[in-house]
């Protein structure tokens, strides 16, 4: 298990997007990094193929998950993640003591 995962909400607290939150969209373990919806957006430019027309898109680029910290569902502040057993199973606990869902990864 991972701390930060698809679908979680995290705020960026370090670098020109500080302070940012936004929702894990993709999480890249090979390079520990996350691409959050709308933050980090990079112009990329396509050549015109005969499949499709080229053009400027803007995408969002991946973050080191180290500049992230997961938000806290009770406070909506921003917490860190521990792992407890409870019940026979391991889950995600915030800071506060509240059980992170678990995401299901596609």
């Amino acid at each position: 298990m991972r701390r930060v995962q698809v679908g979680d909400e995290v705020i960026v607290i370090s670098g020109n997007h500080r302070n940012t939150r936004g929702k894990v969209v993709r999480v890249l373990p090979e390079r520990e990094s996350v691409v959050i919806e709308g933050v980090n957006t990079v112009k990329r430019h396509l050549k015109a193929t005969p499949q499709r027309a080229g053009g400027i898109l803007e995408v969002e680029a991946p973050i080191r998950w180290s500049k992230v910290m997961l938000v806290d569902p009770e406070s909506g502040k921003r917490t860190r993640v521990r792992y407890e057993v409870r019940e026979g199973k391991k889950v995600r606990v915030a800071k506060s003591g509240a059980v992170l869902p678990r995401r299901v990864q596609t």
